[in-house]
């Protein structure tokens, strides 16, 4: 399968690259940095170029079968604006315009699905989201709309607390208000759960929030 990786040198991205051509799989990473994307593999191709450039997101889907997105918006206080909301609108017509349908990414259970329920954890997050990371809430709430309100066969992995510890190979998956999942998660387990959503429709439509 050839896959389109978005945010490819970041934490999580790297492990979705790593895991990926692990697996035998055709990987594009659309970067901004080549510099910081190290991975050097036959079956990897860099391309440089910006979210907010139509044409290269274009070219960076062309020939894909999947999109895998770790991109996430950035927690500084002074944050402004809507570059993730706004990129992952750029993706998501891209997509219609190449053919490409499967979108699988990352959120937090900040922004609910409608298969949640009343929970302490559902309420407690956005609270201290909008009140922490005013703008990353926005973003986070933008981008996922984005996908969400789409014709896509999308599915969004919601994270609450990656760690860097090493993979644990276990999982937790659900929805709030209705399955145990908790809150810490290893980044690469998390990738993990992303690049395994390229053959399981069991969440497609859906974004459910996951844990070790």
């Amino acid at each position: 399968m050839r896959v389109t990786v978005l945010g490819g040198t970041g934490k999580i991205g790297r492990h979705v690259v790593d895991q990926l051509l692990a697996a035998e799989h055709q990987v594009v990473a659309l970067v901004r940095n080549p510099g910081k994307l190290t991975i050097k593999h036959p079956n990897l191709t860099v391309q440089v170029g910006q979210l907010s450039n139509p044409d290269a997101v274009r070219e960076a889907l062309t020939g894909s079968d999947a999109v895998i997105s770790a991109l996430g918006p950035s927690l500084k206080r002074g944050a402004k604006g809507t570059p993730v909301t706004d990129g992952t609108r750029t993706v998501v017509a891209a997509m219609r315009q190449a053919g490409v349908r499967r979108f699988i990414g990352l959120a937090t259970p900040s922004v609910p699905d409608p298969r949640d329920r009343p929970s302490l954890k559902g309420k407690v997050l956005p609270v201290l989201a909008k009140a922490m990371f005013p703008n990353a809430l926005a973003e986070l709430r933008g981008m996922t709309a984005a996908v969400t309100d789409s014709d896509l066969d999308w599915t969004i992995a919601r994270i609450t607390n990656p760690t860097g510890k090493p993979a644990a190979g276990t999982l937790r998956a659900g929805f709030l208000g209705v399955d145990t999942v908790g809150s810490a998660m290893s980044r690469a387990d998390i990738a993990a759960f992303l690049v395994a959503q390229l053959g399981d429709r069991t969440y497609l439509r859906a974004a459910p929030a996951i844990s070790n």
